[in-house]
């Protein structure tokens, strides 16, 4: 009996993280929607938000729960950071492999960004531009990178700077690639949950050539409120290899140029990031 007791302790305690990690993630969530998410009732998601509530991680509101205003920003941008990050990994190392020499980049304030940040190519002159302050101080003191920082209104709990100052500068300005991700992809669509960051991520997708969406596979089927763009919107869409094979087929057929990064670390593209992933298609 202690033992069924145990591991319904566990199957409890890893339920929580994974409400808390989508909470941090989309800055706040309904009832309903996490009923359908966590495939549970109402009563368990009361008892599971008002277990949290009581750590002090997020703060219930009618219908809902919605992120505590203190300690934002390290809260958010760890439990976002530690969030699938094995394949945000693997994302990141595929997405490098889009960036040449002299290349004007701009990076969105995402955790994938940030992880594509930290694995820049060293010795190749680039320049960076961003509204993260998290990934200008990553890349500050890189000496062959120049950096561009998009001013605005600082989010602690993004750990970036929006706003209307933001747009404005990002759209007297030009870059070859984006390289950006998202809360939530659902019907072919990709959505965030605030409406300050997808002003920003128009306006930075407004200023490129190259559009590159990258996407863990645990967010598709996802609920976020505001929709940004379609995937196929986007020049290059990479996810990883946990990508479901309904998911792959239904983005393949939309005419998705789709690349996946490989979460086998013994595999060449997990290894060395090539663009000519294990599985990548265009509309026909």
């Amino acid at each position: 009996m202690s033992g069924t007791t145990g591991v319904e302790s566990k199957a409890v305690s890893a339920r929580r993280r994974e409400i808390l990690d989508y909470v941090l993630e989309n800055g706040g969530a309904q009832i309903e929607e996490l009923v359908e998410r966590f495939s549970t009732s109402r009563m368990t998601i009361h008892r599971d938000l008002h277990a949290l509530s009581e750590q002090g991680l997020v703060r219930k509101v009618h219908g809902g729960v919605t992120m505590l205003a203190s300690g934002v920003m390290e809260t958010s941008v760890v439990h976002r950071m530690r969030r699938a990050s094995r394949e945000k990994q693997a994302i990141a190392r595929v997405a490098a492999s889009f960036i040449k020499t002299g290349d004007i980049i701009a990076l969105d304030d995402s955790t994938t960004s940030r992880i594509l940040s930290e694995t820049l190519p060293s010795g190749m002159p680039l320049t960076v531009m961003t509204n993260s302050m998290g990934i200008a101080t990553q890349i500050a003191n890189a000496r062959d990178i120049s950096l561009i920082s998009l001013g605005g209104k600082y989010h602690p709990r993004f750990d970036a700077f929006l706003g209307i100052l933001c747009e404005q500068g990002t759209k007297s300005l030009r870059a070859n690639t984006l390289f950006m991700s998202v809360s939530a992809v659902r019907d072919l669509g990709a959505f965030h949950q605030e409406q300050e960051i997808v002003k920003c991520k128009t306006a930075l997708m407004n200023i490129v050539d190259r559009r590159i969406l990258m996407i863990d596979s645990q967010k598709f089927e996802v609920t976020a409120l505001n929709r940004i763009a379609s995937l196929t919107d986007f020049d290059v869409v990479i996810t990883d290899s946990g990508v479901a094979e309904s998911q792959k087929s239904r983005m393949l057929e939309a005419g998705v140029n789709l690349h996946i990064a490989s979460l086998d670390e013994a595999s060449p593209a997990s290894l060395h990031g090539k663009s000519g992933e294990s599985q990548k298609g265009t509309k026909q």
